[in-house]
């Protein structure tokens, strides 16, 4: 009687377990696929330019002729990589220093080839730079001066005074500005403009 009620009890265990076999739901792989993306940030180039202007030449003429001399201090930003150009240029196709009808004429020296002024002229000069030596500082009324200078092309001839090749953080460049006068310049402010421009490169 044992024996048969546990024989009865086996098959239906098993009968159980295959059941279970039939009705367990069946198991998918799931299905994947990936993509990437590339992001970019483009970051443009800026570029800013100050001045310390106004310079201001006090002379005291004499009979020989005098020069007196000043820096301008020119200070760029930049962001960009591969630097900047400077340039300089009068601010118009006149390259006088005026008062009413008197003048200073612009120096007949260039940046690559600069010369000492010449009465009633001025001229600016970068030490160092092109054919400039590095000798450069202030002159007040100084007779004996030997130092040389380029006069200011016109507006739309500007000259390069400097080109880097990084990025910029207040970087500077000193421009000398310079005049000579003997007792024959008659008195006044004797004024023009003129214009820095740094591009990136």
């Amino acid at each position: 009687m044992t024996t048969t009620i546990g024989r009865r009890a086996l098959s239906a265990t098993l009968a159980l377990a295959v059941f279970g076999l039939a009705v367990a739901p069946a198991v998918a792989s799931a299905a994947s696929s990936s993509a990437n993306t590339t992001i970019n940030a483009t970051v443009g180039s800026t570029i800013s330019i100050t001045t310390a202007s106004p310079v201001a030449l006090s002379l005291t003429p004499t009979s020989g002729g005098v020069v007196t001399s000043a820096s301008d201090t020119v200070t760029v930003n930049t962001n960009n990589s591969t630097g900047y150009a400077l340039t300089l240029e009068d601010n118009d196709a006149t390259t006088t220093l005026v008062s009413g009808g008197n003048t200073f004429t612009a120096h007949s020296g260039t940046f690559a080839a600069p010369t000492a002024l010449a009465n009633g002229t001025w001229g600016y000069a970068v030490a160092s730079a092109g054919g400039f030596d590095a000798s450069y500082s202030t002159e007040n009324s100084n007779g004996s001066s030997t130092s040389k200078w380029a006069g200011v092309p016109a507006s739309g001839s500007a000259v390069t005074l400097k080109t880097t090749g990084s990025a910029a953080s207040n970087d500077t460049t000193t421009v000398w500005w310079a005049a000579k006068a003997n007792t024959s310049q008659p008195n006044g402010t004797y004024s023009d403009t003129v214009t820095y421009t740094a591009t990136t490169n």
